[in-house]
């Protein structure tokens, strides 16, 4: 039997199983048992030389922003309308058949758009390219997932299905849960507050799963959040990635006011048509909010401030704070730097003089004061060596006086 017949058959007997207080820890066990058969599905054959077939792109600017959704959505003109990259569109299904990258220039950055081929239901098991598909989702900063707004809510529900298959997690922020691995001393588990869906008993059985009997397993809810077992899993798997997600609805020009009103009103969507051209200045703006892309401009000492290029930070890629502009700028400046001096809406008071550990925000002005080099053995008189040879026998003879 195969890893796919394995996950279904696993997925039927869950869906037999009724969900009560006396089958919780039974339903934990097939959970942690599919999220291995999972994880075996992604990783290559074995034997295999490494290189597939994929169709990754080098990364080039300040982020990368991926198009999924099902085939004849609109994301090849919505990739056309935005970055003004060629990519074909045609009224047939499959008209991209490789990954198209595109550029696009916002408030002074570079955004890189890919256009990704269509997936359909079954993707995360290989169905139609889907894996080579959401292994570029993964390398990206941001999701738009395009969704016709004419057809059903079931298209956003299958593709989110698929991308969590894979260990794609939307929208969400990592559980607060400590793991880690110890060589001896058993299972030690505790938890700051009441756990409502997992105790004791459950976290010992999915790890037993994982063939795991020495870890220490502390359970640290933070904002009142209470860890489910699907939490567990993921940090037991250690293989999460979590990525934002925008939802757009196209062709909302073939739809009611009322039902585009509903569609725009669901968090973290956006509505648009690009056959009419309506809403696309929306869509930027809600992609620079999700992003986060902090621009940072320079000031040289005694001269204006140079606003033509910023240095783009992102939380994301490195960090927000003035140590991380140091270190985007260069690696060796870090040492030099005295203190540094920040206009914007970052400082309490125009300039503010700062330290490394500072975190910069939009559109802050940065002056850079590096240490000044000590010289050697003091100034003046009061210097500890001379330039003069050290042996008196090798200093220069004056001239005798003239009598």
């Amino acid at each position: 039997m195969g890893i796919i017949e394995r996950i279904k058959e696993i997925e039927a007997e869950m869906a037999r199983t009724q969900k009560n207080k006396a089958t919780e820890y039974h339903l934990g066990q097939l959970k942690a048992k599919i999220a291995k058969l999972r994880t075996q599905l992604l990783e290559p054959p074995k034997g295999s030389s490494g290189g597939g077939d994929g169709f990754e792109v080098t990364k080039f600017g300040h982020g990368r922003v991926a198009l999924i959704g099902f085939p004849s959505v609109g994301k090849s003109t919505l990739l056309t309308m935005l970055t003004g990259t060629h990519s074909e569109a045609a009224s047939y299904e499959f008209t991209t058949l490789t990954c198209i990258p595109g550029i696009i220039h916002y408030n002074d950055t570079k955004i890189q758009l890919l256009d990704l081929p269509g997936i359909i239901e079954g993707a995360s098991e290989g169905k139609g390219r889907g894996r080579q598909v959401i292994a570029v989702a993964k390398s990206s900063d941001l999701v738009l997932m395009v969704l016709d707004a004419s057809k059903s809510e079931g298209h956003r529900q299958i593709l989110t299905k698929e991308l969590e298959a894979v260990g794609l997690r939307l929208n969400k922020r990592p559980p607060q849960i400590y793991f880690k691995k110890k060589k001896t001393g058993g299972i030690s588990f505790n938890s700051t507050l009441p756990l409502t869906h997992v105790d004791e008993k459950l976290c010992y059985q999915i790890l037993h799963e994982y063939k795991i009997h020495n870890a220490e397993v502390c359970s640290l809810v933070l904002f009142r959040e209470d860890a489910t077992v699907d939490d567990l899993i993921d940090v037991i798997e250690g293989n999460r990635k979590y990525i934002k997600c925008v939802y757009v609805y196209n062709k909302i020009d073939v739809i009611g006011i009322d039902d585009v009103d509903k569609l725009a009103r669901q968090p973290n969507s956006v509505v648009i048509s690009c056959n009419l051209k309506l809403n696309l200045d929306r869509l930027l703006s809600k992609m620079w909010e999700e992003m986060g892309l902090v621009r940072v401009y320079t000031k040289p000492q005694g001269q204006q401030p140079d606003f033509s290029d910023p240095v783009v930070l992102s939380a994301d890629r490195g960090g927000c704070s003035v140590e991380d502009f140091c270190n985007h700028i260069h690696r060796s400046l870090i040492k030099d730097v005295k203190y540094v001096l920040v206009w914007g809406s970052s400082a309490r008071h125009y300039p503010q003089h700062c330290g490394l550990g500072h975190s910069l925000q939009d559109e802050d002005v940065v002056q850079i004061v590096k240490k000044k080099e000590k010289e050697e053995g003091g100034r003046g008189r009061f210097k500890s060596h001379t330039t003069g040879p050290a042996r008196i026998s090798d200093r220069e003879k004056k001239a005798p006086l003239k009598t």
